[in-house]
């Protein structure tokens, strides 16, 4: 999976992966055999192909999830772009990442798929679940003495968190404090693209 992270970081020249190695810092032109030649002209739909496949290389989200996702967004009240970044940070794997427990969302999904944490006190182990605001994530009792989340919990930097959620590293307990607004979010892809994407359906 890492690989295929790096090469699309490279084919679409942003660091999108949350590894410190990323090539695109090196090798800032698509992969190939042919080299440096540079970025060929994109057609705006190539444009917001780019945007949708940046979305789905943060998030780690394959096509099927991605599509589900959004049109999710597109039934819900409000603005679709706001809708669909909401609806992508409150995953419950992206907010084990956000809080820090977790390196990369790749491993923070690892761990939700193993059963480490308890939402509202009931064991969840679905990556894709939606949290609201008031949920609590606890460690489950089996993992709180875990050496790998004591390491973590001592070595969280406390300003990297987001203000939408609380991390208590006493009892392990996150809260979701509300739900992530625009300056919550680092917007590494345009969502007015991807809803222009979509619409061409």
């Amino acid at each position: 999976m890492k690989s295929y992270t790096h090469k699309m970081c490279r084919r679409l020249g942003v660091k999108l992966c949350q590894s410190e190695k990323c090539p695109v810092s090196r090798r800032n032109y698509p992969p190939g055999v042919h080299g440096p030649k540079g970025r060929p002209r994109t057609t705006e739909y190539g444009m917001q192909l780019a945007e949708k496949q940046k979305a789905k290389v943060v998030y780690n989200l394959l096509e099927k999830q991605f599509r589900l996702t959004f049109a999710k967004a597109e039934k819900m009240p409000g603005d679709i772009g706001n809708n669909l970044v909401t609806l992508l940070e409150t995953r419950f794997d992206n907010i084990i990442y956000r809080a820090g427990l977790a390196v990369t969302r790749s491993q923070a999904r690892q761990l939700v798929n193993h059963g480490h944490f308890l939402i509202n006190s009931k064991k969840v182990n679905i990556p894709s679940y939606i949290l609201k605001t008031g949920d609590m994530i606890a460690l489950h009792k089996g993992s709180d003495g875990n050496k790998y989340f004591k390491k973590r919990l001592t070595e969280l930097k406390m300003d990297k968190i987001p203000g939408w959620l609380h991390l208590d590293t006493g009892k392990s307990e996150i809260k979701v404090l509300h739900q992530p607004g625009e300056s919550d979010v680092e917007r590494l892809f345009s969502t007015q693209a991807i809803i222009e994407y979509y619409s061409r359906r």
